[in-house]
């Protein structure tokens, strides 16, 4: 038997299938997804077995054996998926499988299993009929009858080894999951709610749908904040696992996985798994391990559990697919919405996208359904558009004045501020000297609190100066407010007893601590909550009645096509979490008060500003009406990056496509960059063409210190 394999590798050069001859002595243990150590370049690797043949190329008596099976094992369509993962983002197939493998697999990862003690009919025996025993070993057996197992550890090794010789317990090594707690929020329930009007038509529509070439379908749940959308994902949900199909969950953000994870939960129990990088690697294998199984059948999470190794998949939900976390940062730079649609097509599965705020992409190409009220009946809340034009305070004078009738109401609030810190970036008042990181091009962010000024890409840290280090001068200005800076002044003019003023943003040291903080804000009688844009990201706030967007035109001054879709996005989820308990307000402070997106968001009016979205890329030539590559050089030397850059814009020549640049990126991380970005109506050919030039050029020995990094439909 023949066995082609893909070793787990980095290398680009190292591409395609490898063939290996596979022992009669390990037949039974190798298969399609099988992960084994085989020798490679003169030394030894870990692969993944993509095929088994009984032929090869090269004769037999050329080829290395396999020369161990490993315990860890994917499902044959994940090994598909990362070939495809591979062409796809014009990486590799191995990088793909680095995403997808087990938890610590690759490190000999396995299950937990502890020592055990189980008392036997003899011990139990002995218990009364008079066997000699001591004061303690009767302790033991007495607390072994009242349990069917414990873990030896707790008893006392040494003591249960002298009953096992004496025939009155038993020791074995059992194994023992490493279960993540249950999670509950206080709107969960294990009864589904009576659906409204609009709900239960949606869900008609969706398990109306009987599967058909590819797939079952792909639907757009376009629901205004409030709508239920949640519920018809676990109404969805439970009639997939009435078919004895399984289901994946996406959600935008780690810090949302346990909402969302107690909903589920609470309506189907232990068949819920949940797998995120916060959980510790034990937790995440052994999850892993359920869903393999087949013991659990539904998969919530972020990004990653798109690769939930679940067979026969009915159903998966994108929830806030307009997200742009569901993009992947490290290579390869997959998109978990693209990734969601090839495995919903691979299972014959229904795929259902849901957004307050869709993308034009989704809308684009997906069927759309809508639900256009709250469940509940109320309306959305009123908007209000402040000019902020000539005012340097962060607070329109309005929004103060409307944050203390809050306060003396006994209301709650929420307050978005897209920038965590103190200041933006300090000055030299003397001499005009910022503070810029010694290894990107940008500047230092003041955090006060921790008393240090910090780069928020690649982490460098200095203390807060007191003196500029050019003139000597003490005069050092701070510019901008950040979230930090906001939460002190809300203290000073609100905090007190029975007000709490609460900052949720990405310098909480951990996720538990983002969750004690929503959970203050939820049991509190009356508060404030301050944070970036994680605050407006699907959390079930019921009693908020003011929300608050600071600097709401900061997303517009970014050089991004998307820039005025983010906009309109953050300003409509942020009023989305206000009113849902009752009349709600919001104020968007703005030096544009007349730019698009703000006053559509303020109308609650998405379908316009979709409507002129899609016209606009279309007129532009931009997504979803032509793909997007970027490419990106990088070198210690600025010289080598652009050089690069240029010799891979002869080379890529795709039909029907424009290739733009180089142009220069700010230095990140101590590495000069440039950037090529293609333009093309044909993405197989765009991919293709781009993939060869990149393949050809790590070749080239004038150019093998630059590394290069493809992004296909960057964020």
């Amino acid at each position: 038997m023949i066995a082609r394999v893909l070793p787990l590798t980095r290398t680009r050069a190292v591409k395609g299938l490898f063939d290996y001859l596979v022992a009669p002595e390990l037949l039974a243990q190798v298969g399609v997804g099988s992960l084994v150590r085989v020798p490679f370049a003169g030394r030894t690797l870990q692969a993944v077995v993509a095929e088994l043949t009984l032929s090869s190329e090269l004769p037999h008596e050329r080829l290395a054996s396999i020369e161990a099976a490993l315990p860890a094992r994917l499902p044959s369509d994940l090994v598909r998926l990362a070939l495809w993962m591979g062409h796809e983002y014009c990486s590799t197939a191995a990088r793909a499988l680095a995403v997808m493998l087990p938890p610590g697999a690759t490190r000999g990862i396995s299950e937990k299993r502890v020592l055990s003690a189980t008392i036997t009919a003899a011990g139990r025996a002995a218990c009364s009929d008079g066997t000699r025993l001591s004061e303690g070993q009767r302790q033991l057996l007495e607390e072994l009858t009242q349990s069917t197992q414990l873990p030896a550890a707790t008893l006392g090794t040494a003591a249960l080894r002298r009953l096992e010789s004496r025939g009155l317990v038993r020791l074995e090594l059992r194994v023992v999951g490493r279960r993540p707690g249950r999670h509950s929020v206080s709107s969960t329930s294990a009864t589904a709610p009576p659906l409204t009007a609009e709900q239960r038509s949606v869900l008609e529509q969706l398990l109306g749908v009987a599967p058909e070439g590819g797939g079952a379908g792909e639907f757009l749940l376009h629901g205004v904040t409030g709508s239920g959308k949640t519920e018809v994902y676990l109404q969805a949900a439970a009639r997939t696992l009435e078919q004895g199909r399984s289901v994946i969950i996406l959600v935008p953000e780690i810090g949302l996985t346990p909402q969302a994870l107690a909903r589920f939960e609470a309506r189907f129990g232990d068949v819920v798994a949940v797998m995120h990088s916060g959980m510790s690697e034990g937790r995440r294998f052994d999850e892993w391990l359920r869903l393999a199984r087949g013991e659990a059948r539904v998969c919530v999470g972020p990004r990653s559990a798109i690769f939930a190794p679940l067979a026969d998949i009915g159903l998966i939900v994108v929830d806030e697919e307009h997200e742009s976390s569901y993009k992947h940062e490290g290579d390869p730079r997959y998109d978990a919405r693209a990734v969601a649609q090839r495995r919903a097509a691979e299972h014959r599965a229904l795929l259902l996208y849901g957004s307050a705020t869709p993308r034009p992409e989704s809308v684009h190409g997906a069927r759309l359904l809508r639900i256009s009220r709250r469940v509940d009946g109320r309306p959305l809340p009123a908007v209000e558009i402040l000019d902020m034009r000539g005012l340097h305070h962060p607070l329109h004078p309005q929004t103060r004045l409307v944050l203390s009738d809050c306060r003396r109401e006994g209301g709650k609030a929420v307050v978005l501020l897209n920038r965590r810190g103190w200041s933006n970036f300090l000055s030299c008042g003397s001499c005009g000297h910022v503070w810029m990181c010694p290894n990107c091009e940008v500047t230092l962010v003041m955090h006060r609190g921790g008393g240090y000024v910090s780069c928020h890409h690649c982490g460098h840290r200095e203390r807060i100066p007191s003196r500029c280090p050019q003139c000597g001068s003490v005069s050092v200005a701070r510019h901008g407010a950040g979230t930090e800076r906001l939460e002190q002044d809300l203290i000073g003019a609100l905090a007190g007893p029975g007000f709490e003023v609460l900052r949720l943003d990405a310098d909480a040291p951990s996720m538990e601590a983002r969750a004690r903080t929503l959970q203050r804000f939820h049991e509190a009688r009356s508060a404030v909550l301050v944070g970036t844009q994680m605050i407006a990201k699907g959390h079930d706030f019921a009693d908020v009645s003011l929300g608050v967007v600071v600097d709401a035109d900061q997303t517009l001054r970014f050089p991004d096509f998307r820039a005025e879709e983010r906009t309109f996005a953050l300003v409509t989820q942020l009023a989305g979490r206000t009113g849902r308990g009752g009349r709600g307000r919001v104020l968007v402070q703005t030096s544009e008060p007349l730019a698009r997106p703000i006053v559509l968001a303020a109308r609650h009016d998405s379908e316009t500003f979709l409507q002129g979205e899609l016209q606009r890329r279309s007129a532009l030539s931009y997504p979803p009406f032509t793909t997007l590559i970027r490419v990106v050089c990088s070198a210690l030397e600025q010289s080598a990056a652009h050089a690069a850059a240029v010799a891979l814009r002869e080379r890529i020549q795709p039909p029907r496509a424009r290739v733009l640049g180089p142009a220069p990126l700010f230095m990140l991380r101590g590495r000069h960059r440039s950037q090529l970005v293609i333009k093309a109506a044909l993405r197989e050919a765009a991919i293709d063409a781009v993939a060869a030039a990149v393949d050809q050029l790590t070749g080239v020995r004038e150019h093998r210190e630059v590394a290069i990094s493809v992004d296909v439909d960057p964020q």
